[in-house]
């Protein structure tokens, strides 16, 4: 399942912060802040697909996400991989070396990530 770009823009708030009460998370918004009641959907709905669980504190809640965010985003890359590159992660790597504007460091670190991975299998 996906989450829309707001829901999207929630998560990596609620990830960042853990675990988060709904004033925390209006914090983490830049002016204008979007109503509490817009961010109470959108918990709602997320908790309805199975992204954000709660526990409850008096009448207050805080919200926690259920889903990693590497576990999301590795499942949304992978998803890319087979629509768009004929399941060929090699085609990716080379589309997203190529296509993207990464200095010379950011790609010596590839090439080290690339190379310790290559040492592992």
């Amino acid at each position: 399942m996906k989450l829309s770009k707001t829901e999207e823009e929630l998560m990596s708030h609620l990830w960042k912060l853990e675990k988060a009460f709904m004033k925390d998370l209006l914090e983490e918004y830049p002016e204008p802040k979007p109503a509490t009641t817009t961010i109470a959907t959108l918990l709602k709905r997320m908790s309805d697909k199975g992204f954000v669980g709660y526990e409850l504190f008096g009448k207050s809640r805080q919200y926690f996400p259920l889903v990693e965010k590497t576990a999301y985003f590795s499942k949304h890359v992978n998803n890319l991989i087979k629509n768009f590159f004929n399941d060929s992660s090699s085609q990716f790597a080379s589309f997203f070396t190529k296509e993207t504007d990464l200095s010379k460091k950011e790609l010596e670190e590839l090439r080290a990530i690339i190379d310790q991975q290559i040492k592992k299998k």
